[in-house]
């Protein structure tokens, strides 16, 4: 078979990028295409010496470090692409890569992260966002959304097969696309966040601090429990924040960035990993429960995949202190239900070799469109 792997750009080894990167370990043979590719040469090893075949955004002015500045042209650019004589075609898209164009010999299987939300749900919160609410540049920003919705719609009718990476984003693949996705979620390196059965002492918050993570309602809820220890590992701009609802409480210890090792220690050792925001997925609750740390997280997005309530985890319904402070307490009425072999067990359908089996199961299946109903045996 000839093959050929699509992703949007490279311009970092992120969550994508290790999709990506176990795609290509499936399909070693296949050909790799990129609207451009940035990655400085210390993150390249996971595309194992490929160099992909990029758009004419590569060569567009400032496009290093501008490159998203060009979302205009991306439609245009991933139409260009010659996909003649490949067998079958995997696309990794956030953005336009699922809209390549294939012919009728062409196998397409599309692995959406997520629709746009930028051009759908949060397009209001993304013009707050960039200050785009008034004037020209604002009504400019309006109609190139407006246009891109079009082509998004247009274009997801092009692949053969869609795979969702949770059942939350097929939601928003069926309300958007008016398409049915598969759930196949994003693979996990789970090697380096051993089980452990140690005793636990703690609570942790840990990952980057930025506003949609929202830190800072889990230490204002640990601030209300003093006799409850919390740990808070990460930084980001959300900091001062965070800081700020802490209080100074001291059963609240704020550590700041650590590293892999400390944090791997850390999670090992919690009572339970606390986790509020909403997630389209959400790669650090499984690494949590594969520690065999039980989870209290918000319960919307990708944590409805990975959380089994009541054994792995306990769900709060919105996100405010009130409602984490509520979880956390009936989680400590209830903590020997939540043991480490059961959260252990229930991260491994998030593995590696998971993500392996269930892709090139799904590639390998027959696609042959159905028959009309008056032509099926039952019709007759």
């Amino acid at each position: 078979m000839k093959i050929a792997i699509i992703h949007e750009w490279l311009d970092s080894y992120a969550g994508s990028e290790r999709v990506v990167e176990q795609m290509l370990a499936c399909f070693p043979e296949a050909d790799l295409y990129a609207l451009c590719d940035f990655l400085p040469d210390s993150q390249r090893g996971f595309l194992g010496g490929k160099v992909p075949t990029t758009s004419f955004i590569q060569r567009l002015p400032f496009a290093q470090k501008m490159f998203r500045n060009y979302l205009q042209f991306m439609p245009l650019a991933i139409e260009q692409f010659d996909l003649q004589g490949y067998d079958l075609v995997i696309s990794s898209s956030h953005a336009v890569a699922k809209g390549v164009i294939t012919g009728p010999g062409t196998k397409h299987v599309s692995y959406v992260h997520s629709p746009m939300r930028y051009a759908w749900d949060l397009q209001h919160q993304y013009l707050r966002q960039a200050g785009l609410t008034r004037g020209l540049k604002g009504l400019y920003t309006r109609w190139l959304l407006h246009k891109l919705r079009g082509w998004d719609q247009l274009s997801a009718a092009r692949p053969d097969v869609i795979l969702g990476n949770s059942r939350y984003i097929a939601e928003r693949i069926r309300k958007v696309w008016r398409r049915e996705a598969e759930v196949l979620h994003p693979p996990v390196n789970l090697q380096g966040f051993p089980l452990s059965t140690a005793p636990r002492t703690h609570f942790v918050v840990a990952g980057r601090q930025v506003p949609y993570k929202r830190v800072e309602l889990v230490a204002e809820a640990f601030a209300r429990m003093p006799e409850l220890k919390l740990v808070i590992a990460g930084d980001g701009p959300s900091a001062p924040l965070v800081a700020a609802a802490a209080k100074g409480a001291p059963n609240i210890e704020i550590r700041g960035r650590v590293p892999q090792a400390e944090l791997v220690s850390l999670v090992q050792g919690a009572r339970a990993f606390v986790f509020a925001a909403e997630e389209d997925f959400g790669i650090a609750m499984v690494e949590a429960q594969a520690c065999g740390t039980p989870l209290i997280v918000y319960g919307r997005g990708g944590a409805r995949d990975i959380v089994a309530e009541g054994t792995t985890g306990l769900f709060f319904e919105e996100q405010s202190a009130d409602a984490i402070v509520a979880a956390v307490r009936d989680f400590v009425a209830r903590e020997a239900a939540f043991t480490p072999e059961a959260c252990h067990a229930q991260a491994q359908q998030f593995s590696i070799p998971e993500f392996r089996r269930k892709l090139l199961e799904v590639v390998s299946r027959d696609q042959a469109p159905p028959l009309p109903a008056f032509m099926t045996a039952e019709a007759t």
